[in-house]
């Protein structure tokens, strides 16, 4: 391993941890192991409610981030149907709910099909994107208004893993595409499904050719980092 030359390094990010936060902490831990600070960047961000695979690159790898985002991604996704949050999430709590009585497993699969292929996605407004240099979720945790437009997105395939009809919780496989929101994703699906829609969980379990499975923890990182031969 060569900090300086570059190396890949694919973390399963917890939950409850922003990607900086665990960037951070890998960078810590390398810098020590190198004694000198080493740089390091992700390739694609996941919210802190999210968890699976975060894709870090240090030294000269970090020119291939730019590549690295551009590749498909896999999601495995459960949503709440019948409720609503701001942030189309748990961050925040129930702001609404909705009539359910309509639901079937038929009319969601039919529903979903019409997000598969090239559409346009509003990110969500508590995301990270930037309007004026600021960061919409900064801008909304100041109360401010945020508008943000849509963005062409590409996805691949959408299919359910689980719907449990008396719960009324949807767990769906994602293949998509740079930029795609899977928070805007839930929100748009129950918006089509009349019934409201958040996530409870989220899950990246590929990027590219980089499965969950191929990833390492971040409590066990040290220890991994401790067997491994490199030049500093």
């Amino acid at each position: 391993m060569d900090f300086k030359e570059g190396t890949i390094i694919a973390i399963d990010k917890p939950y409850g941890m922003s990607s900086f936060g665990a960037l951070a902490r890998v960078r810590t831990m390398c810098s020590r192991k190198a004694c000198h600070k080493v740089k390091i960047g992700h390739a694609g961000t996941l919210d802190p409610l999210a968890t699976g695979v975060l894709v870090l690159c240090t030294g000269k790898m970090t020119k291939r981030i730019e590549e690295m985002q551009s590749h498909d991604k896999e999601y495995e996704a459960t949503l709440q149907l019948g409720a609503s949050t701001p942030s189309h999430d748990m961050e925040h709590d129930v702001d609404k709910t909705y009539p359910t009585e309509h639901l079937s497993l038929p009319l969601i699969e039919e529903t979903l099909g019409l997000f598969v292929g090239d559409i346009q996605q509003v990110p969500p407004s508590y995301s990270a994107c930037k309007i004026n240099g600021q960061r919409a979720y900064d801008l909304k945790r100041k109360g401010r208004d945020v508008e943000l437009s849509p963005k062409d997105i590409h996805i691949e395939s959408i299919d359910i893993l689980r719907y449990d009809d008396a719960s009324k919780q949807l767990t769906i496989k994602v293949n998509c595409g740079k930029g795609t929101y899977i928070r805007a994703l839930a929100r748009d699906l129950g918006k089509a499904l009349g019934s409201g829609a958040y996530l409870t969980a989220l899950r990246r379990t590929r990027v590219g050719d980089i499965k969950v499975s191929d990833c390492i923890a971040l409590d066990a990182f040290e220890s991994w980092l401790d067997k491994q031969e490199y030049n500093i």
